[in-house]
């Protein structure tokens, strides 16, 4: 299996990667240092002459994950599959309990929303604070957009700190929503939208919906409802979310009397997410001196198919690096953003009997959530920590290992500091190596 040590020169800059056995020799000799384990990379302890490739790497931008590949005129450097923060919710659908995978931070930022009204409930006295409402300057993207782009930053700049890329190709897909909505949608169409002349979306619900219960039927001498069909912290008030029910109905739903029979939407919100991003991730690399390139999805598609190479993350941006006739690594490594800190403000719901949640604990016996440890002869990660001294250990993709292992059965390898951008060896199907 090929693999590649990245080397850093006397100044910590990044040179050309070199194999393992030179890099044991080096090591050995006291010529290099190991400055990180994952992915490996030492750092020279004399000067040296720095003959550098032409690298590119290619950037295929997403909602959940992404994808990253370097490559210079024969080989491929370097190739991971990514996977952004997500917070998972439960949703009771027909008495089965559904998870479903939603943006961490808008998750978080609901469950702040939802704490702050609960307390401001509490504290009678306390007054909604608006003056920091309707300033917002010019260019301000809302917080998950904003986490967004910056995620996809910070691994283009963990790439440049142990490969010396020379310029960033990023697929700039556009999504034309309208289009996906209605196909055959074309001319002055677009400026006459699905609520044009109406006053307000309840309005335009109801008249959509022919001032009619969608669950009885019932449209005379009833009052009307309209009803959020996926709650309204993550489906929002747009038309396809909404349904009209008489209030009748819409407190039997409620209380767990009845259950609707409508399908909920898939929504836009990925391909909103996409066109937002686009072009601020090329402006921001431009703007920090990178050398960019853009390209579309068409023209990774097609090239992808010409190769021959199955539909990931990581093998689109090998197409989206200009990879061709170089010869593609058989491993990749697998990135996942985990959540930095464990406040109570972010958690809203009670436990039994009214009592609040308190942080769970951060360390116990000198370990932290989210250090790579090793067990026996399998690397991990410590996914939650107990005071007994008991630790459930995972695989970076979620595999479980062992829900209740000692301490003592643990050795430390990496800190959780150094990985808020976790990494593990793992194979292009995503299952773990080790």
């Amino acid at each position: 299996m090929r693999v590649f040590v990245f080397v850093l020169n006397k100044k910590g800059e990044p040179l050309m990667p070199t194999s393992p056995a030179k890099a044991k020799k080096l090591l050995k000799a006291g010529r290099a240092k190991v400055v990180k384990r994952t992915p490996f990379t030492i750092q020279l302890c004399y000067t040296t002459g720095e003959t550098k490739q032409e690298i590119t790497l290619g950037v295929d931008t997403g909602y959940k994950h992404a994808g990253l590949s370097a490559v210079s005129d024969n080989k491929e450097l370097f190739s991971s599959e990514v996977k952004f923060n997500m917070g998972i919710i439960e949703e009771k659908v027909k008495n089965k309990v559904i998870k479903r995978e939603v943006d961490a931070v808008v998750k978080g930022l609901s469950q702040r929303r939802q704490y702050r009204r609960t307390r401001r409930n509490r504290l009678w006295h306390r007054k909604e604070r608006r003056d920091n409402r309707g300033n917002k300057k010019r260019g301000w993207l809302p917080p998950s957009v904003e986490h967004k782009i910056d995620s996809h930053i910070k691994l283009i700049n963990f790439v440049k700190s142990i490969l010396p890329v020379s310029q960033v190709n990023v697929e700039v897909a556009a999504f034309d929503i309208q289009k996906i909505k209605n196909p055959d949608i074309s001319g002055t169409d677009y400026q006459n939208g699905e609520q044009k002349g109406f006053w307000n979306v309840r309005e335009y619900v109801l008249y959509r919906d022919n001032h009619t219960c969608q669950h009885c039927g019932k449209n005379k001498k009833v009052i009307l409802n309209v009803h959020h069909i996926e709650s309204r912290k993550f489906g929002g008030n747009r038309p396809d979310n909404l349904i009209t029910l008489c209030e009748k109905c819409h407190k039997d739903y409620h209380r767990g009397k009845i259950e609707l029979s409508v399908k909920k939407s898939n929504g836009f919100r990925a391909e909103t997410f996409m066109s937002i991003i686009r072009w601020k991730i090329v402006n921001k690399l431009r703007e920090s001196g990178n050398i960019v390139n853009v390209t579309y999805g068409y023209i990774t598609k097609s090239a992808r198919i010409a190769l021959g190479l199955d539909k990931t993350h990581a093998n689109d941006a090998f197409c989206i690096a200009g990879g061709t006739t170089q010869s593609k690594l058989n491993r990749s490594y697998f990135i996942k953003f985990v959540r930095k800190c464990n406040r109570s403000l972010f958690k809203a719901n009670l436990l039994k009997g009214g009592r609040r949640k308190v942080n769970t604990i951060k360390q116990a016996f000198g370990f932290h959530k989210f250090d790579k440890v090793l067990y026996g002869k399998i690397e991990c990660f410590i996914r939650s920590l107990r005071s007994s001294g008991y630790f459930d250990i995972r695989h970076l993709t979620g595999e479980r290992i062992h829900d209740s292992v000692s301490y003592k059965k643990l050795k430390l390898i990496e800190t959780f500091k150094t990985r808020r951008i976790a990494l593990l060896s793992c194979m292009n199907t995503g299952v773990s190596e080790l």
